[in-house]
């Protein structure tokens, strides 16, 4: 019977990976201390990581990777930027829509947030009770937000428990699956040499294989016992394959095909600088080296396991320096971190003076925080004392630009009055009927109350809504009109498409003179029914259609037959905007003046091109015959543009 263990070098190896984990975890959990003040639920004082040390002491390495391609999809918003309510929003998202043991920085960062806004409310909360009297024995401070945010994290925590329970439940049942895997894998051998052909005995194996790969996560104190006797009881199923060489030299082929790209990947990973994350897909290289790829030829096994080793050797390495420099990264983080705290009292020293000036200081110390956060972690005795310098700098900042505000209450008046001036222009002017003046005067009063500035607190929300209240009326009167021109508009469009529907049909009598009138009677009456909704004027270019055909009939002059669609086309433009439209107009036909006269002056030059070529020659002929075109064109173009010029 085969041991439960191989002593080979591969396994010794794999065990020495794995072990490496272990320390490199444990290193890392002792550096990891918070920023925020982590009794800030008065309810429960326990340690926010409040998993079982049993349990995880049991994990697989991998078990919890399972949640790390969510984890890391899921982006970090810029929680100090955020609002108390923005950050209650977000954490319900979070626990919401993402896996529990996906969110846990994300929630330890915006909890950080949460703590530090509340804080620094309580005290200007407090500063205000002291201010008018108070004593501080009787200071009591409530928010519904916190108490909102204290039920959201003991969700968390209850649902983060509640799936390592499961998960304990799960590893256990693939740990017996595991097992019932390899029993099924020692009996193979038995078949070899009985009824069933190497065939059915090879799928059966090849089956094995695939289920063991998809049996999920076990135990991690019991990973390297159950994986080695798989692999041994793997190796003792190729030896006795021998007497079929071509299954076992396929497979094994295949297996060093992948082993090798793996190899490269390892490779690869040592020039990763960000050695975490090397780390982290290493140890997946290695899961998928054990896990999904079998064994190669004895000749190649010892060598491509050196490779292997090499490169996680140097991942290895890589990551034990940077747990043994990390108390150096610490203390230069705590070095920069002093920096920004001296910045902060530098600015504090140097009060600003008005308005601009302390916008300015406001910026450069919000700045100045968001440094502060994105910095790093500081030595654990260094943590409390640094946190509390810098909220203190931070504090005496806004008490001193709290007291400057204080004192701008007389420009707050100011502003008042020249906001109460704008209310009264408003008003003055809700029901004016010169619609075009009356909206110019709207946009400038509004866009005036946004420079104006703040006004007492107690008064703005009463002046705003007598502004609001006004410029509202006025809007909506002119949208009441615009729906009312609008129904307008559908019932000329309705009587247009029976108009045009009785010109198709129109016939003319033979007298070009009647006829013609009867033309102009139709067009009259189309400009008299007025304009039609702006989605529909595709329907004048259907009437010019028909036009055209009755002109072609009656045989006008192209001239002529253009002037009288265009005596149409000017009405509608005079109708729809005025003398904004007309403008427009004209600026439109003068450019197409020039064009058709830059157009003759080419053809004209080109002319010169063919001095001693015959005039019957037909390049000749074509050129006269385009000059000629352009000709009768910027002789309309001019007419109309005369017809236009009557309007003004």
């Amino acid at each position: 019977m085969p041991t439960e263990k191989t002593e080979t070098k591969e396994n010794k190896e794999e065990e020495l990976v794995t072990e490496s984990v272990d320390t490199v975890k444990e290193a890392k959990k002792e550096n990891e201390d918070g920023e925020e003040d982590e009794d800030f639920i008065a309810e429960d004082d326990s340690d926010e990581d409040d998993s079982p040390e049993d349990l995880e002491d049991a994990l697989n390495e991998d078990s919890e990777d399972e949640s790390a391609a969510e984890r890391h999809s899921i982006p970090k918003k810029d929680y100090e930027k955020m609002s108390k309510e923005e950050l209650i929003k977000e954490f319900k998202y979070l626990l919401n829509n993402h896996k529990i043991q996906a969110i846990k920085e994300h929630v330890s960062e915006l909890r950080a947030a949460f703590i530090s806004k509340f804080e620094d409310e309580q005290e200007e909360a407090k500063e205000r009770f002291l201010e008018d009297g108070g004593n501080i024995i009787d200071f009591r401070y409530y928010s519904p937000l916190k108490k909102e945010f204290n039920s959201l994290y003991f969700e968390y925590r209850d649902k983060r428990n509640q799936y390592y329970q499961n998960l304990r439940k799960d590893l256990n049942a693939n740990l017996e699956t595991r097992n019932a895997l390899i029993e099924e894998l020692k009996e193979l051998k038995n078949e070899l040499g009985g009824e069933d052909s190497i065939n059915t005995t090879f799928e059966k194996f090849k089956d094995i294989q695939e289920r063991w790969r998809n049996a999920g996560n076990i135990p991690r104190d019991r990973y390297n016992l159950v994986w080695n006797n798989y692999h041994h009881h793997i190796e003792n199923f190729y030896d006795f394959l021998h007497l079929n060489r071509e299954f076992r030299d396929k497979d094994f082929k295949e297996n060093l095909d992948k082993k090798l790209k793996l190899i490269e990947q390892a490779e690869e990973l040592t020039q990763e600088p960000d050695v975490n994350r090397a780390f982290k897909e290493l140890q997946m290289l290695h899961k998928i080296w054990k896990e999904e790829v079998g064994p190669v030829s004895r000749e190649y096994r010892e060598e491509i396991w050196e490779k292997f080793s090499a490169a996680t050797r140097k991942i290895h390495d890589a990551r034990q320096d940077y747990f043994k420099n990390i108390d150096k990264i610490h203390e230069q983080n705590l070095e920069k971190k002093q920096e920004v705290i001296a910045a902060i009292e530098k600015v504090v020293a140097n009060p600003a003076s008005n308005h601009r000036e302390w916008q300015k200081q406001m910026k450069t110390v919000n700045e100045l925080r968001e440094d502060f956060f994105k910095i790093g972690k500081v030595p654990r005795k260094e943590n409390e004392p640094t946190w509390k310098a810098f909220k203190k700098a931070t504090r005496e900042f806004n008490r001193a630009k709290n007291g400057f505000y204080k004192d701008q209450k007389k420009e707050q008046y100011a502003n008042l009055e020249k906001k109460m001036e704008l209310v009264k222009i408003a008003e003055e002017n809700k029901d004016n009927e010169d619609i075009k003046a009356t909206i110019d005067l709207m946009k400038k009063i509004q866009a005036d109350w946004k420079k104006i500035g703040h006004v007492p607190r107690k008064d703005s929300d009463k002046i705003w809504k007598r502004f609001k209240k006004a410029c509202n009326h006025f809007f909506d009167k002119l949208h009441a009109e615009k729906k009312e021109i609008l129904e307008e508009e559908k019932t000329n469009l309705e009587e247009k498409n029976a108009l045009l529907e009785k010109v198709k049909e129109l016939k003319l009598s033979g007298k070009p003179e009647e006829d013609l009138k009867t033309i102009k009677a139709v067009i009259k009456e189309w400009k008299d029914t007025g304009r039609v909704p702006h989605s529909k004027k595709n329907i004048e270019q259907e009437f010019n259609k028909v036009l055209d055909g009755l002109f072609k009939k009656l045989d006008l002059s192209r001239k002529e037959s253009e002037l009288i669609k265009y005596d149409n086309r000017v009405a509608a433009i005079a109708d729809e905007d005025g003398d904004q439209a007309l403008n427009k107009e004209r600026y439109f036909i003068s450019k197409k003046i020039d064009e058709v006269k830059a157009e003759i002056n080419q053809l004209e030059n080109n002319l010169g091109f063919f001095q001693h070529v015959p005039d019957d020659n037909p390049m000749v002929k074509e050129v006269h015959k385009n000059i000629a075109e352009h000709k009768k064109t910027l002789e309309i173009w001019k007419a109309k543009l005369k017809k236009l010029k009557t309007l003004y």
